[in-house]
Formats: structure tokens, sequence, C-alpha cells
């Protein structure tokens, strides 16, 4: 039996680096849902901060959908 250790390391690499890519695009997500507003904004207007970072967290949810999506395109494919 050969195991192609060059192969292997490769597939363990690009595991690795998608794995931790992925993970902390999600932390990325939910630290910027988990945001609250300012106490001076509190006072009924949020403000485009708080909006940014909601928009930025809904980009970071949607490319790990689209990473889990080609994910298992893969897969099946």
């Amino acid at each position: 039996m050969n195991i192609d250790w060059a192969a292997l390391g490769t597939v363990f690499g690009v595991s690795l680096v998608a794995t931790v890519a992925l993970v902390g695009l999600f932390t990325l997500g939910i630290a910027g849902l988990s945001r609250q507003p300012e106490p001076a904004e509190r006072s009924g207007q949020a403000g485009g901060s708080l909006m940014l970072a909601r928009a930025g967290a809904y980009v970071c949810f949607g490319l790990c959908a689209a990473a889990v999506a080609y994910g298992i395109y893969l897969i099946v494919a």
C-alpha cells in the first residue's frame, strides 16, 4: 500500500485553512449581530455604525452559507 503523503498534506492544509476561515467568518457575523447601540443612541434612533455592523454580519453569514453550499456541491458532483 502506497500513501501519497504530499497529497495527504495538501488536503490537510486546505481543510485546515478553509475551516479556520469559515469559523472566523461566522464569528465575525456573530460579533456584528451582538453589537448593541451606544447609550446616547438608545433614545430611539440607531446609529450608522450599528446598521453597518448588522449589514456586515449578514454578509458574513451569506458567505458562510455560500461556502457550505459550494462544499456540498463539490461532494455531490
